[in-house]
């Protein structure tokens, strides 16, 4: 009894040290996970939009010789999106989410382009497969606009708990946390879908 007498003093404070800390210790890496998932969601919204896009470029290619400058460009944007990979590791890294974003926004006016060509075509504004194609891309954009919402809900409900007080001390001392970068428009109106309204 006396020993604890005579440390309490000194146990108590570093005992209230590690109890706020502890806050951090599961709340932390559980926002952490939960920003991760929804940027694999993110990510296969993006991948949906880009299977797509192929059977898209198919068939007005087969409609519209003319429209092959247009098809090409549209063709390497896809690839670069594609090629860009962004994995959960380097959400923290603003420089390689630009990239992914300028990739994506790059792919998304090419698409805007593509359709908007269409109108030069009324037999293809009323096939079936093209029809199909569109409706799916309307929808998946609003995916992919639900998808990048949730996640930078995630990644301000993250940022926000390793930046205060008391998960802060766990998340600096215990996991060395860093701020997620959110999804942002890297051009004015990048962040709009692709207007896919042939007027039908």
């Amino acid at each position: 009894m006396t020993f604890l007498r005579r440390f309490a003093p000194f146990l108590l404070p570093l005992l209230g040290v590690f109890a706020l800390s502890a806050c951090g210790i599961n709340s932390v890496p559980a926002a952490e996970e939960e920003a991760k998932a929804k940027w694999a969601d993110v990510q296969a919204q993006y991948q949906r939009r880009a299977n797509l896009i192929g059977n898209l470029v198919a068939t007005v290619k087969a409609a519209g010789k003319q429209e092959q400058d247009t098809l090409v460009r549209v063709t390497e944007a896809r690839a670069k999106a594609t090629s860009v990979q962004v994995n959960a590791d380097d959400l923290s890294d603003p420089a390689k989410v630009a990239q992914f974003q300028a990739a994506q926004a790059q792919l998304s006016q090419g698409l805007g382009r593509l359709l908007a060509s269409v109108e030069a075509y009324p037999d293809l504004k009323t096939n079936a497969n093209f029809l199909n194609l569109q409706s799916q891309l309307e929808g998946t954009e609003n995916r992919i606009a639900v998808a990048i919402r949730d996640y930078n809900e995630a990644v301000r409900a993250y940022n926000t708990r390793i930046r205060t007080f008391p998960d802060a001390i766990g998340a600096k001392i215990i996991h060395g946390a860093k701020p997620m970068t959110p999804f942002q428009a890297t051009t004015p109106g990048a962040e709009e879908a692709p207007k896919v309204d042939f007027g039908n």
